[in-house]
């Protein structure tokens, strides 16, 4: 789950960075020992057809693009999104008001997520324009070939998309894919909540009730989320965050972090002062660095929840704030 949250960013600024200048080209795959091995396994833990596994992987590509993310050569569109660029195409002022308009146009399906699994609906809203700008970005790379590029060169999390390689081929043979015409993000990451194939399985939702799982419909994805929020510890109507004061205008006191609490009373002994009522005795002290100044917020628990999806502040900030500007 840790790399898994690594990966989930915001599929609306990958697209932004696509592969036109860098297509995939041809590659023997299978001449690798590690990808018949691959086979191999397949083909004897999982009991699918060696003919199929060969024809499969000997058509894939190798995605240039989408290698050079990982290897640290190719900067723009990688995983660690600046806060300057969310608030350039996640917090615009033409996203947010796709996010009232969104909210408008599935209120009646938000409202039921949040009444079946208890969390708070305009959070919902939030994932999805974070995600794929409520279901209009959700990728135009081959997953076949960004996995196949990404589990056998070497890159930074090659363990990692090998495993979600192999959860393709499942996802494939469950729902009757055509692996070769799968889109979706440079780390393979499908629909309108951008999940790699372990999480296209694992939280799977058919909230519209048609007998099927489908990661690219609006509720099937809006049912996912609010079933991840669920299983996350989710508190509906609690707090998520609270801009907090300090003096100047670069913060470089107390660590920064979501993924640690310190005491409030520890944080207000070092200047920092919650500009809103804050009722937890513990907080995720939290900061988004602008061009010319810092912003510093306190995180509640919810606020962690959030970063379960994207192990990212920015990413948890853009959600809460796209959250707070369409309460009703």
């Amino acid at each position: 789950m840790k790399l898994i949250k690594l990966l989930l960013l915001s599929l609306l600024l990958n697209t932004l960075y696509a592969n036109d200048d860098r297509p995939p080209i041809s590659y023997h795959y299978l001449e690798k020992k590690e990808v018949r091995n691959f086979i191999d396994m397949m083909v004897k833990k999982y009991h699918f057809k060696r003919e199929y596994m060969t024809s499969v992987l000997k058509s894939a590509k190798l995605d240039r693009d989408t290698l050079a993310r990982y290897t640290g050569k190719y900067k723009v569109g990688t995983t660690n999104g600046s806060w300057e660029r969310y608030k350039a195409h996640v917090l615009d002022k033409e996203s947010l008001a796709k996010a009232v308009q969104f909210k408008k146009s599935y209120k009646t399906t938000l409202k039921r997520a949040e009444q079946t699994y208890k969390v708070d609906m305009d959070y919902i809203v939030g994932f999805m324009g974070v995600e794929s700008k409520f279901g209009e970005y959700t990728g135009d790379y081959s997953v076949l070939d960004a996995l196949t590029t990404l589990a056998f060169h070497p890159n930074r999390m090659k363990k990692f998309f090998k495993s979600e390689l192999k959860h393709l081929f499942l996802l494939v043979r469950e729902k009757g894919y055509n692996i070769h015409t799968l889109q979706g993000s440079f780390a393979g990451a499908m629909g309108c909540v951008q999940q790699v194939p372990s999480m296209a399985r694992k939280h799977k939702s058919d909230f519209n009730g048609d007998g099927i799982t489908n990661p690219w419909d609006v509720e099937d994805c809006i049912g996912s989320i609010a079933k991840f929020m669920h299983k996350n510890g989710w508190k509906k109507g609690k707090l998520v965050a609270v801009k907090a004061s300090f003096k100047g205008k670069r913060y470089k006191g107390l660590k920064t972090s979501h993924r640690r609490t310190r005491s409030l009373k520890s944080i207000k002994k070092y200047g920092i002062k919650p500009q809103g009522a804050f009722n937890e005795s513990n907080a995720y002290l939290l900061k988004n660095r602008n061009l010319t100044h810092d912003d510093l917020w306190l995180g509640a628990k919810n606020f962690r929840v959030l970063t379960r999806y994207n192990n990212s502040t920015s990413y948890g900030m853009a959600i809460h704030l796209i959250a707070e500007h369409v309460k009703d």
